[in-house]
């Protein structure tokens, strides 16, 4: 059966969920794939979930990183498979690889649960540098936040 290159988009989560974050990858470019395997740890502000490979393939590109945020939709890798039922993902134009971040990863990396609670608590992420960073891979937690604001109103 001949086979063609899709492109695999970050899932959505739903209407209230506009970015996920990348925990970990446990796939890599040249990988033989198979339909359900786990390729990857992916987190919303709700909760931390395996995404599943959507069918058997090779991957051919995987312009994602651990620690980086994406928008739901964006491309998350480029599989060569011969699953018909995907063939609506087919890309045109072979394997050319976009920028995929939602936004560009700072020295700190947020969770978007810490990101909320910083922000409902009047706070830039961006401008805080005194905040330890315990969550998975070193980000910055929910915990992480209310450590922070019980410390400042102390």
């Amino acid at each position: 059966m001949a086979t063609f290159i899709i492109d695999v988009p970050v899932p959505s989560m739903g209407a209230t969920v506009s970015e996920l974050t990348v925990v970990s990858l446990k796939t890599k470019p040249g990988a033989r794939i198979t339909k359900g395997e786990k390729i990857a740890e992916l987190e919303s502000d709700k909760s931390i979930f395996e995404y599943e490979a959507p069918a058997d393939g090779v991957v051919l590109a995987l312009p994602v990183k651990a620690g980086e945020i994406l928008a739901p939709g964006a491309l998350f890798l480029q599989l060569e498979t011969d699953d018909v039922s995907l063939r609506h993902l087919e890309t045109k134009g072979g394997v050319a690889v976009a920028a995929v971040a939602a936004k560009p990863a700072a020295a700190l990396i947020w969770t978007p649960r810490a990101t909320k609670l910083a922000q409902e608590a009047g706070l830039d992420p961006a401008t805080i540098t005194d905040i330890e960073a315990t969550g998975p891979g070193g980000r910055v937690s929910g915990d992480d936040v209310a450590r922070l604001l019980a410390k400042r109103k102390a």
